[in-house]
């Protein structure tokens, strides 16, 4: 990243910077305090397209149409995006801080350990992004039509946990919505391989039912700690392959505290036919909450809070 311009936007927006979230082949995200009138402090995110990719105009259609996309998505499982900006041809976003990590960086917690995550909280974790994705499917735009969102992209590296126990959805960027994004759906693979839909892997058209298949190896990964598509060999059109014709495993016998009715939601959310798989996000909440709460307690905000503090103390 050019440093140079990086700190050009930091100065402009009064941020200063703490430290480096993530960086990758097209952008970095920091972690900065953004200051303001008197003593006013905020941590936000900060988000940066390199220059070179700020020049393209699809990955700038991209960003900036994640951008409008999400400005009115608010919603306590969804990362809140606050200003999108764009200074010398480099374009930014701020958005809210996690203070916490992500889910992949959870799951090697308890493959490291060589501990399986409890049922209840795998459940509950993935719950709470089908109540993100239940809200930003039938999100409409202003004027009342369907905006038709479809992230695409969910998976571990874009679900963050909070230290308090909040679960959130990120990275809406390769999402696609009525008349807002840049999308090639027919021509291309759109998505991480071992996360794609089956529609996807065969570049179908997709609709908000991609993202349950997606919630459904998701859960099946927090529970077996891997990831039943992914392949070893190094073409990722094998892992493409195994999700459009791989047979999906009776769960029970690879965990014995997986029940029957556990299993069947599994075996719903990955079926290949979608019109077999649970047809909404808050079909699959729905059965996720009865899974957890039928016998009136289930998991918390507070309970992950509490599992993820344990869990990163034996980490140290």
């Amino acid at each position: 990243m050019d440093s140079v311009q990086a700190k050009h936007i930091f100065d402009e927006l009064r941020l200063e910077l703490i430290s480096t979230i993530a960086e990758g082949g097209m952008g970095v995200v920091y972690e900065a305090l953004q200051h303001g009138t008197g003593d006013f402090r905020k941590v936000v995110a900060l988000k940066l397209i390199r220059e070179e990719y700020s020049a393209i105009e699809e990955f700038k259609g991209n960003f900036m149409g994640e951008a409008k996309l999400v400005a009115d998505l608010i919603h306590t499982n969804i990362v809140q995006t606050y200003h999108l900006g764009e200074m010398s041809g480099q374009y930014y976003m701020t958005m809210e801080f996690i203070n916490g990590i992500n889910l992949a960086q959870f799951l090697q917690m308890h493959i490291e350990k060589e501990v399986y995550m409890p049922v209840d909280l795998a459940v509950f974790i993935v719950s709470r992004i089908c109540r993100g994705l239940s809200y930003a499917h039938q999100k409409c735009g202003r004027d009342g039509r369907l905006l038709g969102i479809v992230h695409r992209d969910v998976g571990p590296r874009n679900i963050m946990i909070a230290r308090e126990g909040d679960v959130k959805l990120t990275d809406f960027g390769i999402a696609k919505a009525l008349d807002l994004m840049y999308n090639e759906e027919g021509h291309t693979v759109v998505g991480k391989d071992a996360y794609l839909s089956p529609e996807q892997a065969r570049r179908e058209i997709t609709d908000a039912r991609a993202d349950l298949f997606a919630c459904g190896i998701v859960l099946a990964e927090l529970l077996l700690l891997y990831n039943i598509f992914e392949s070893e060999e190094e073409e990722s059109s094998a892992t493409r392959e195994n999700i459009r014709s791989l047979e999906t495993p009776d769960f029970k016998e690879y965990r014995e505290d997986i029940d029957e009715r556990l299993n069947q939601i599994l075996l719903k959310s990955l079926a290949k036919d979608r019109d077999e798989r649970f047809q909404t996000a808050a079909e699959m909440l729905e059965e996720l909450e009865k899974y957890i709460y039928s016998d009136g307690y289930g998991p918390t905000n507070e309970k992950l809070a509490t599992y993820l503090d344990g869990m990163s103390e034996k980490a140290e």
